[in-house]
Formats: C-alpha cells, structure tokens, sequence
C-alpha cells in the first residue's frame, strides 16, 4: 500500500460520509411544517427515495463484511458454493416482497415493521416485537458487522506484517487483550468501525445512508470483482502441487491435470466432485444442493427452512424495509427492490467464489491463523484453575493438520477425565479397544508419502469423533469443564487475505475504501433501524406527546446507547465457539424470524386471524426454538426454523377456525395513503425475469 494508496482512501471514506451528511440537510421550512417533517426526515428520508436509490441501498447495507468475511468463510469451508442459496433465493423473496408485502406496509403509512402489529393486533404484538427485535439487531447482526469490519482491519492494517506494523496484542503489555479474551487488534478495529458509522447515522439520519449506500453499493460490487479477477490470476499462476493439496477428495483432480490448467480450469478440477458433508476438502464445492446430513445446509432446508430468514430478512427485518418504507410510492419501491434482486444473483460471483479461492491458494494462511487462535484457546486452559479437569475440544480438522499435537492432548484429556472419574476410569484395555486403532491408522497414514490430506480426512474424523463422545459431550455429567474448540483453519480470514495477499499499489484504496464504506454503511443502517424502533416503537408509546423534534433528539441518543452496547459485544465474536461469524448472525436470527414471519402472514392474509395471536405466535416460536436448540443441539438451525414455523402456522390456523367459529369479525387495518400506491407493471415484468435466472442458475450449479 503506497502513501498515494493511503491518501486516496482516506479522501474516498471521508468524501462519501461528507456527501451523506450534506444530503441529508435539513430542508429551509419554517415554523411547524419544519417540526413535522424532522422526524420523518431523519428516520425515514421524508418518504421521498427514488428507485435506483432504494435498490442500491438495499444492496449497500446487506452486503457487508457479514458476507464478505463470514458468507466467503464459509465457502471456504466444507459449503462452498450452497452458501450462495441465502443470496440467490433472496433474489425471488425480493421479488414477493415487492408485489405482497410491500404494498400493505406502505398503505399503512407505518414508520416501523412493528408498528404494523399494533395496527393489526395489539400494542402487546408490537412492543413484543420491538423489544425482541431491538435485542437481537443490536446483539447479532451489529455486532456481528463491528467484528468482522474489524476483522479486515486486523488482518490488512495491523500485526507486525499489517501495513501499520502495530500489533496491539502487544500494547502495554497486552492490556488490550483484555485478559487474552479478546485479540487486541480486533479490539481497536471494532472501535474504529463503530465510530465511523455513529457519527454519520447520528447527524444525517437515513437519508445520510441513502446517499452513501450508493457509492458503497456499486463500489463495493466493482471492488468484489476485482478481488476475484486477481484470485483466479493467481490460481492460473500458482504451484500444482500446493494446489493438489486443496483439492476434493472425490474431485480427481491431478497434479498432472493442473499442470497446464488455465485459472478457471484449475477451480473447476479442484471443487469438482460430488457434494459431501463432514470435513473440508471431503466433497466437490461446485453444488447447491448438499445432502441431507449436511449440518448447514441440507437439501431438505430448500424446501422450507432457507425460506423463512430470508423472507424475515428482506420482508420484516427493520433495518432493510427502513428503505422500501421510505419510498416515494408503491411503483418507486417495486422497482426498487426488483433492481435489488437482480443485484442480488451478482453477489455470489464477487463473494463466494472469491471465499472458496481463498481456501485453495492461501490454505496455509488460514492455518496459521487459526494456530493463532488454538494456542491462545490453550492457554486459557494451561492458565486456569480447572486445568486438570478441562478437556480439550479436538476437531477431525485440527487433527488433520496438527496430528502430534491433537493426540497429545487427547493423551491429557484421558488423564483428565480419569482423575475426575476414579470409580470407572478408561482403562488400558478400553483404549486398545476402542480409540488406539484409529490412532495408529492415522499415524501410520501420515508417515506413507503416497497419500494427500483428503485421503486422512475419514481417519481423522473417527479420533475426533470419538474424543468428541467421550469427553466433549459427556463433560457436565462427568465433572469436567471443555475448551474452546480447536479448528484447522480460520475460515473468516478467507476474504481478508485475499486482500492482503493480492492487492497491490494503484488499486488498493479502492477495494480497501468500497469495503470499509460498506461496513461503515451497515452498521449505520443498522444503527438508524435500532434507534428508530427504540424512538417509535418504545420511547413514543410511553410519551405519545413527544413532538417530532423531541423523537429526533430520542433517536440521535438511541444512536450511541445501541452502538455502545454492540460494540461491548463484537471483539468476543472471534471465538470459534460461534462457528463463524456468517453462522452465528443466521442462526441466532431463529429465535425470532420463525415467528415473526408467521404473524406477519396471518396479519396480511387471514383478516379473521384474531389479535391474541400477534403476541402468542412470536413468543412460542422464541421458546419452541430455544427448547430445540438445548435438546437438539446437533439439528441444522434451518430445519429448527421449520419447525418452529410449522407449529406457528397450526397454531394460527387454529385460533382463525376457533375465532371464526364464533362468529369473530375480520380486522380491517386501515389506509393512510401517504404516498401514491399504484403498482408498477416494469417492474412485474423485470421480476418475472429474475425468478427466470435465478432458476436457470440453480439448474446449473445443481
């Protein structure tokens, strides 16, 4: 990165927010006209978004380091290219949304999406709503952004191979560390995030991430691309060997065949193969459908579960609608989001294939860093007072590329357990019978030079399987304590190494500013959303004669409170006890996303849905979910999700017959007409064609 590099970055980051904060002046109006219209301004751009900027918007604070690190760590992982089904069926969500859901809010006039629950329920429907969803957007999603903005800025500016040359793992003595809970790097680029984005959100309001999410939303595309360009270059360029290293297990790829392989040709040889679950590297990467065993993604959450985040996500999730709720009219918005979708199937070309690249010319990167990661998670154990009754979480992956040291520590897992369980210890005799087989089939195959790592995956799997029984999951019940879990590799550095191994002079500020402005955008939309539910949906109930002015002021100090808390929350992401960032937003999202989304269906469609269930539908979900989570913890959190919309639905459908039963009356919510509600027939037509892609895209990648 050259000094002209670090100029132009800085100039590009503070002349977009200088843009937002200068379009979202307030307008010359005097006298009450300019009270009425602040809060409607400053929390929903006066309701005057055009199309093109509703769409950019949209895509500008969704896609964010959420995909960037945590959707192409993911692929980098054992997923690959099914990752890209959130984003692919969002493409036809998108187009739903638009034609069903988005004609009924607007005519509604609401501000918020829990506003519609009281005009259809209850208060009781929308406070319960609010204070869920104000919980779960600071703590997840914010949060989630914070960490992995800064996990970029770890990666790229700081360590002693950073471009700043500063580790603050090593400042004052590693203060920032905070007791090695955190790493201190990550700490200072979660600051530095949060403060970016508080300060625009705080003065502009959304019409500030309007205007700024159409830069960072074309940029941030334009800037993915690059990235790929240059992954697929260096794939053409690099050692076959290194590369054989990275292929599928079942993929047949060659050394030989790589040889005089061109880029593209060598992606396909190496993810080729059938899909399989388990391991990376044990199945082909290339397919959208995964088996039905697959922890993350079973072909059977295509069916319902992928579904419902995605339609809470685009349909009723605050921080995204914000946008559409925004618009000038019904027409504006359609088209809007109908552009949004077709953005959407561009996503995964500058997102996830990047992220499976990362894995197959910078694997041993992705190693060291989790070596990082392992060796601090270690140290917790060696340094606490539990030590002798702690056992270690050895993954089939750690074992596979730290064989010495994983059977090491299931040596000392053995002691460990035995110390703590005198009166049936595990004998000599039960080993020989049980885990020393595998050991010596993996020891014996590290030593023959004839086989490749895909080879030892089922070898090592078995050890970590049956360390995974023995002590892991019997651990409370035996008195012993567990460590964090000891990976392989570091899939949320995927992009950010990328970047950091292919940039160079000339273009790094550009990539670098589209996506630090893009993280800056979300979590200021994010921001906005947080503080507009808290100021309506919560301040304003309990002071309905709060004048707008007083909102705004609510708002701007709902801001820092929000941004505050998730900033607490985002450097402790970084364990591997979440699984990866991407993981941790989605499935935490299920305790209310279920049953938000049912709500919002029957309150659309069913008008003799009786208003008791706006409240019952979103508790028994967060329970139903949460009951599933603990006594099911193995079940893919999309097929939980189903459940949990299954059993809304059967209940909902149950208090309509009842309520109907006895004659109830249909719930008519009434019209505010503030913007002009005619459909636009463009963008029917446009919708048509992406649902005709998307499909096409499915058939291909099969």
């Amino acid at each position: 990165m050259s000094m002209l590099d670090a100029v132009l970055f800085c100039l590009a980051v503070v002349g977009v927010i200088g843009l937002g904060i200068y379009k979202a002046r307030p307008k010359k109006v005097e006298g009450e006209a300019k009270k009425d219209t602040s809060a409607a301004d400053y929390f929903l751009a006066g309701r005057g978004l055009s199309w093109w900027l509703v769409g950019f918007s949209l895509i500008a604070a969704n896609i964010s380091t959420e995909q960037f690190v945590g959707m192409s760590g993911q692929a980098a992982d054992w997923l690959g290219l099914a990752i890209a089904g959130y984003e692919w069926l969002a493409a036809i969500v998108l187009v739903i949304v638009a034609f069903f859901f988005l004609p009924k809010l607007l005519r509604c006039g609401v501000y918020t999406i829990p506003e519609f629950l009281e005009t259809r329920y209850n208060l009781g429907s929308r406070t319960i709503m609010a204070i869920s969803t104000l919980l779960i957007l600071v703590g997840v999603p914010t949060a989630g952004v914070i960490f992995a903005g800064a996990k970029c800025i770890a990666v790229f500016f700081f360590g002693a191979t950073g471009v700043t040359g500063v580790d603050f793992n090593t400042v004052a003595d590693g203060a920032l560390t905070l007791g090695s809970l955190v790493d201190g790097n990550i700490l200072v680029g979660c600051v530095i995030i949060a403060f970016c984005a508080a300060v625009y959100v705080f003065v502009g309001g959304l019409k500030a991430c309007a205007w700024t999410d159409l830069i960072w939303g074309s940029a941030l595309i334009l800037g993915g691309g690059v990235i790929a360009y240059l992954a697929i270059t260096a794939l053409g360029n690099a050692d076959p060997n290194h590369l054989i290293q990275s292929a599928a297990a079942n993929s047949g790829a060659t050394v030989e065949g790589l040889q005089n392989a061109g880029g593209i040709e060598r992606f396909l040889q190496l993810n080729a193969g059938e899909a399989a679950s388990g391991m990376n590297s044990i199945g082909g990467k290339l397919h959208m459908i995964r088996p039905a065993d697959d922890p993350s993604i079973p072909w059977t959450a295509l069916l319902l579960g992928l579904w419902i985040p995605n339609f809470f996500y685009w349909g009723l999730n605050q921080y995204i609608m914000q946008r559409t709720l925004a618009s000038k009219s019904v027409a504006e918005g359609q088209m809007g989001i109908v552009f949004a979708a077709f953005l959407k199937l561009l996503i995964p070309f500058v997102v996830v294939i990047p992220g499976i690249l990362a894995y197959n010319l910078y694997r041993d990167d992705l190693k060291s860093s989790a070596d990082e990661k392992n060796a601090a998670a270690i140290q917790v154990v060696e340094n606490s007072a539990d030590a002798d009754k702690t056992v270690y979480f050895v993954t089939g992956e750690y074992l596979l590329q730290n064989s010495d040291k994983g059977i090491a520590l299931l040596e000392k897992n053995i002691v460990a357990y035995n110390k703590a369980n005198p009166e049936a210890p595990l004998t000599q005799e039960v080993l020989d019978a049980t885990i020393v087989p595998h050991v010596n089939a993996l020891l014996a195959d590290i030593k023959n030079p004839e086989t490749t790592l895909a080879d030892r995956i089922p070898l090592a799997q078995k050890v970590a399987d049956w360390n995974a029984e023995t002590f892991v999951a019997t651990a409370p019940a035996k008195g012993l304590k567990v460590s964090q879990k000891l990976v392989g590799f570091d899939y949320d550095a995927a992009f950010p190494t990328l970047m950091k191994k292919l940039m160079k002079p000339g273009i790094t500020w550009f990539v670098l500013a589209a996506l630090f402005g893009a993280v800056v955008s979300s979590l200021a939309s994010m921001l906005n959303s947080a503080s507009t539910i808290f100021t309506m949906d919560i301040y304003h109930k309990l002071v309905p004669s709060s004048s707008p002015e007083s909102l705004v002021k609510v708002g701007k100090i709902g801001v820092v409170v929000c941004v505050l808390i998730a900033l607490g929350l985002a450097p402790f992401l970084n364990s591997p006890i979440f699984g990866g960032i991407f993981n941790f937003i989605q499935e935490f999202q299920g305790f209310i996303s279920p049953g938000v989304l049912c709500v919002f269906l029957f309150g659309f469609f069913v008008p003799k849905c009786p208003r008791v269930f706006g409240w019952l539908g979103i508790l028994v979900n967060a329970v139903l979910y949460g009951a599933l989570k603990l006594s099911v913890p193995d079940m893919a959190f999309l097929n939980r999700m189903s459940i949990c919309l299954i059993v809304c639905i059967v209940i909902g459908a149950l208090l309509t017959a009842w309520n109907a039963a006895k004659g109830g009356q249909a719930v008519i919510v009434p019209a505010k007409n503030e913007v002009p509600l005619e459909g636009s027939g463009k963008a029917k037509a446009f919708g048509v064609f992406v649902i005709v892609a998307t499909l096409a895209l499915y058939t291909l990648f099969w």
